[in-house]
């Protein structure tokens, strides 16, 4: 007669344990956002070492203007960032937006902004993407809404296009904006 093994019953507990996370896991709220510690914070300064010449450089007093500002994290090698362009340009219209270009080179930065127009008020130029660590951005393009003070109120990570930026981005800078 074989004898039954209590270990023979440990790898489909295992697997079905884990499946059990993982569907809850797909299932919970707020699965889609990422959580900013900056939020209800001041916003951490923009290293202004490094500046992209031809435009206008970031002083940290562009962060609390008296009105809600943007921050966008941006690099002219990053697709994502090419197809939010069109947007920033639109928001850029009615908002000021900060521009933080990151692990790029200057003479690419500057074409892409030459050719591709500037949205921005001020741009910092952050090429070993200290300053983009410092606000916690794990990859371009990452927006930031700032209300008139400087406080971080919502942090927006991928492109603001499609139905992502009207069903989250959207609503949460009309909020800021009081509408």
């Amino acid at each position: 007669m074989a004898k039954f093994s209590p270990l023979m019953i440990a790898p489909p507990a295992i697997f079905l344990s884990l499946a059990a996370l993982f569907y809850a896991g797909m299932y919970r709220e707020g699965k889609d956002e990422l959580e900013s510690v900056f939020v209800g914070q001041l916003a951490p300064q923009i290293e202004t070492a490094s500046e992209l010449e031809g435009f206008a450089p970031v002083i940290q007093a562009d962060l609390a203007n008296g009105e809600v500002t943007l921050v966008n994290f941006w690099a002219s090698w990053c697709p994502p960032c090419r197809a939010e362009h069109p947007k920033l340009l639109e928001l850029a219209e009615s908002h000021p937006i900060i521009g933080v270009n990151f692990k790029d080179t200057k003479l690419a930065a500057s074409k892409y902004l030459q050719d591709d127009g500037d949205p921005f008020k001020a741009v910092a130029f952050d090429p070993q993407g200290r300053t983009a660590i410092d606000w916690g951005v794990t990859a371009p393009p990452e927006t930031f809404i700032l209300d008139e003070d400087g406080i971080v109120l919502y942090r927006f990570a991928g492109p603001l296009i499609g139905s992502d930026y009207e069903q989250r981005f959207l609503p949460e800078l009309n909020k800021a904006l009081g509408k």
